[in-house]
């Protein structure tokens, strides 16, 4: 795996510790970089995804006037968009509510505790026959990627449950075309749930991706051991008449580029990056119980990382922040986890803003269902697959605007129903990619569209 170490190592060999056998493996991943073919696009996407489930009547949908047992300890406040009211627990985007569109009447979950409809607009069981359908990212390393990249196209920063159940998997693109998954571990502490654990322990380790040098490599040696391994091909190839061994090659050598350039090294190194900045990214420190199983402010620096790696060249990263799963103590752990969350988005957005990059970057910020509106006699609010809470900024979206509404308990949609199909059609817009008319090949040969069904969102586009 990429391991990151704290930034308060300076020595910058910390950074990026990479193994001979580490690019290899690399290679494997990059394999499918070169079927693209489609024309490159500078559009990308930041899929964040709170694990767990968020509460909408705690975030974008508070319902005041609805009895104790269902608005709950929050109050309200004003945002810059006239007439919509958030969650005090969200001042910050509050304050640049005319950047985002929010989306009241999310529907279609799977109701199940997994990023993968997340990362996908699919359930899990769709197409399973055949691999089962392959993440957003995977797609955009297929169509979008490029084999002379030194970055890779699809970097996946999950942690928790969505990394236990690698839920930004490739599906029946193939284990090829899987993200590239440094180990976040050293720098965001996410403790897992006991049953995570066993999980985790039942599966193996989730793919994070070794690129280790071993003590005494050096770039220079590993190029040295390329030149060495392509003499050997050379007598190979003469053997070959499939092509296979060019392939090879070619990707072998994007796996040393990505080792050695130091384009993602640096991408990677907080150190790289302002004082400044970096304290932009750096919320105050929350007061009060913190659940066990959630993260601490220093996670609002996931987001400083994606934007570091999309302007590195990365097309797509996926983050979690956790957890959200709040069957327990709801009020408590949001007014912990929910600050933090607002003050990582407003870092995200005002910093992409001020580089001018925000309408090249697509923000989807959601989560796998909402939660009930009764609370619960734990305090707590349980698993509500009918309606959720999703909000989308940058990428060329017209931001101002709230879609879709509630009931007077936020339980049900009363009008403009929104699918995760119709986020991800959109999500594809803004890549250059009609999603409806876009195939990829399954492993039988058959051509599978993007998204077989959901619409773009047209508000989002007006």
């Amino acid at each position: 795996m990429l391991r990151i170490l704290p930034s308060t190592r300076p020595n910058r060999r910390h950074a990026l510790v990479a193994g001979a056998l580490g690019a290899w493996t690399l290679a494997d991943l990059l394999r499918a970089e070169a079927a693209g073919g489609a024309k490159s696009s500078v559009k990308s996407i930041i899929n964040i995804h709170l694990d767990g489930g968020p509460p909408q009547h705690d975030t974008i949908d508070p319902k005041p006037d609805a009895p104790e047992e269902i608005r709950g300890e929050f109050k309200p406040i004003a945002t810059k968009i006239p007439g919509f009211h958030i969650s005090e627990l969200m001042p910050k985007i509050a304050g640049i509510a005319d950047k985002f569109a929010f989306i009241r009447s999310l529907v279609g979950s799977a109701g199940e505790h997994d990023a993968f409809q997340c990362q996908s607009g699919f359930r899990a069981k769709d197409l399973v026959s055949v691999g089962g359908r392959p993440a957003v990212g995977c797609v955009v390393s297929k169509l979008l990627g490029s084999a002379d990249n030194p970055v890779p196209a699809f970097v996946d920063l999950m942690q928790g449950r969505p990394m236990v159940r690698n839920s930004a998997r490739p599906g029946f693109l193939g284990p090829s075309l899987a993200p590239f998954r440094p180990d976040l571990s050293a720098i965001f502490a996410r403790e897992l749930e006991p049953g995570m654990q066993a999980e985790l322990a039942a599966r193996g380790k989730p793919g994070t991706i070794q690129l280790k040098f071993a003590e005494g490599l050096t770039p220079e040696r590993l190029r040295d051991r390329t030149k060495l391994l392509a003499g050997f091909d050379d007598i190979r190839r003469d053997l070959d008449t499939s092509g296979g061994m060019d392939a090879l090659d070619k990707f072998g050598r994007q796996a040393v580029n990505i080792l050695t350039s130091g384009k993602l090294a640096d991408a990677l190194d907080f150190d790289k990056e302002t004082v400044a900045n970096l304290a932009r990214y750096c919320p105050p420190r929350i007061t009060g119980p913190k659940f066990d199983t959630a993260e601490d402010e220093h996670c609002a620096k996931k987001l400083l990382l994606a934007r570091r790696l999309i302007e590195a060249g990365v097309r797509c990263v996926s983050v979690t922040f956790s957890d959200f799963d709040t069957h327990t103590k709801n009020f408590p752990r949001m007014r912990q986890l929910v600050p933090i969350v607002d003050h990582a988005i407003h870092a995200l957005v005002t910093d992409l803003g001020e580089r001018g990059m925000l309408g090249d970057v697509a923000i989807v910020v959601w989560g796998e269902f909402g939660r009930s509106p009764k609370i619960s006699k734990d305090g707590g609010r349980e698993h509500w697959p009918e309606v959720g809470p999703a909000f989308l900024c940058g990428g060329g979206f017209k931001g101002g605007q709230v879609i879709g509404s509630t009931d007077r308990t936020g339980g049900k949609v009363t009008s403009r129903p929104v699918s995760y199909e119709d986020v991800f059609a959109s999500l594809y817009k803004t890549l250059g990619l009609d999603a409806t008319k876009t195939t990829i090949q399954d492993p039988t040969g058959r051509p599978q569209f993007l998204m077989d069904k959901g619409e773009v969102i047209p508000e989002l586009f007006g």
